[in-house]
């Protein structure tokens, strides 16, 4: 879900509507919490009240019962208990960060977390009609009134920790697939395509088989052949570098930053027996050997220049350049993008780059393409661009299940002892749960996209791509 939807998901009426709402509260007698919770309440409601037309919103407080949009049989019905009035504060004021925040510490209950994001995504344009500068207005009125009442909470301590727990190998072995690859798979009629999780139901390998299929999809456009050097950037645990030398008989010069990566990913390659053939190396990509040059015949990097940063693509890609040899060489690069209409070089906090990966920045295809063919000075051809943006969603509900299935608070304590806490383990776990729901209705609805872009060398011959 991008981020500029956050700036715009929660609108207000004219001042002068909220303030009449207001004006039924005695405010000599309230507190300036309680004053600001009931503006934040009424202005919210008001605009929920025109906004919603597509699905059915039902929302429960201390105060009562609303109803929303218009029920039809099958429509996507989702109801919202409040159990913490803070939750109408996080919304006026963060949007679709305080949305995820409140979820996390539970703050409220939702009946379907994916019904939920369909209803903000598909109504988001009705919300954006009734912005109005009385947004910007409260806003800076009522940020210090939140921020003393919120800062220093234990739930906001809380949401202030959770994000570090991220580190562990045991929480990705808990969901991710036997090759590990934390990256959009590729799914076939094998196994249902993309939907047929939800029209037959999942069955056991169905992830393994995908990821497969995306490792084999990759390394034969990058047309690696027995004995060729592969170059990748952002190793993860080794699965497509364990792929190329083992199937594909390559080597593989790998980089991560991650060192329980490293070392999780180099005992998998030495229980491959593959420790002669795949090298990973501890080191930023900008920090790449003088020997590298001109040494590789291909560069792979899976979903990794998600977190390079709009003006380090031209850097990342003359490295590309000086390490590939000048003739038959490719280039095949996969990244959750946003349309090119949505893309920004600013793009402001929102739950995945506070929660999830700080200081992240989508790229568009557009922006990579550009990159590319500026930095190599227009020694990289494009040969392909496809959009796996609708194999997504199916990667993150599997996951998600398995999360569910083989997760425990024993398991991931061992590696944070702060998560023995009840309440701190919930909030962890409900970040993951709300990411998959976040990202999943994201990529379903469009709002982000998934490229793999493959570049060949000037004057190299193209693939055949029909009969």
């Amino acid at each position: 879900m991008p981020s500029q939807v956050a700036s715009s998901c929660v609108s207000l009426p004219s001042s002068s509507a909220a303030l009449k709402a207001a004006s039924r509260f005695s405010l000599h007698a309230l507190s300036p919490r309680s004053w600001a919770v009931a503006f934040a309440r009424t202005s919210i409601l008001a605009v929920l009240e025109d906004a919603i037309g597509i699905g059915h919103l039902t929302i429960s407080d201390s105060e009562g019962t609303h109803y929303y949009g218009k029920y039809q049989k099958g429509c996507n019905d989702v109801h919202l208990t409040i159990n913490n009035d803070t939750f109408w504060l996080r919304i006026l004021l963060s949007g679709d960060l305080g949305f995820s925040e409140a979820y996390m510490i539970g703050d409220i209950e939702v009946s379907s977390l994916q019904g939920a994001m369909r209803i903000w995504l598909e109504n988001e344009s009705g919300m954006a009609e009734t912005l109005s500068s009385t947004v910007a207005k409260v806003s800076a009125a009522i940020t210090g009134i939140y921020n003393s009442f919120l800062g220093q909470t234990r739930s906001q301590a809380r949401l202030n920790v959770i994000a570090s727990y991220d580190q562990s190998n045991a929480l990705f072995q808990a969901f991710l697939s036997k090759e590990m690859m934390y990256s959009c798979a590729l799914w076939s009629e094998a196994e249902g395509g993309v939907r047929g999780d939800l029209e037959m139901g999942p069955t056991p390998g169905d992830l393994e088989a995908a990821q497969r299929r995306k490792i084999h999809h990759v390394l034969r456009t990058a047309r690696v052949k027995p004995g060729n050097r592969i170059l990748e950037f952002g190793s993860g645990w080794g699965g497509l570098a364990i792929e190329a030398a083992r199937s594909f008989g390559c080597e593989v010069d790998t980089l991560t930053l991650s060192i329980e990566q490293k070392i999780l990913a180099e005992e998998r390659i030495k229980d491959a027996g593959l420790e002669g053939r795949i090298r990973v190396h501890l080191l930023d990509y900008r920090e790449i050997p003088a020997e590298f040059e001109k040494a590789f015949d291909a560069f792979v990097s899976i979903e990794m220049l998600e977190h390079v940063g709009t003006k380090h693509y031209n850097t990342y890609f003359k490295l590309v350049d000086f390490a590939l040899k000048s003739k038959n060489a490719t280039v095949v690069v996969t990244s959750s993008t946003f349309p090119e209409s949505r893309f920004s070089g600013y793009q402001a906090e929102d739950f995945m780059r506070k929660y999830m990966w700080p200081n992240s920045c989508l790229p568009s295809a557009t922006a990579l393409i550009t990159a590319a063919q500026a930095a190599s000075q227009g020694r990289f051809t494009l040969e392909g661009v496809e959009n796996h943006a609708a194999h997504y969603p199916r990667t993150l509900r599997e996951w998600g299940r398995r999360l569910e299935a083989n997760l425990t608070q024993d398991l991931i304590s061992r590696d944070y002892p702060s998560l023995r806490d009840v309440h701190e383990y919930a909030a962890f776990k409900r970040k993951w749960e709300y990411l998959f729901a976040y990202a999943g209705a994201g990529f379903a609805k469009g709002y982000i996209t998934c490229h793999m872009l493959t570049f060949i060398r000037q004057n190299d011959t193209p693939a055949v791509c029909c009969d």
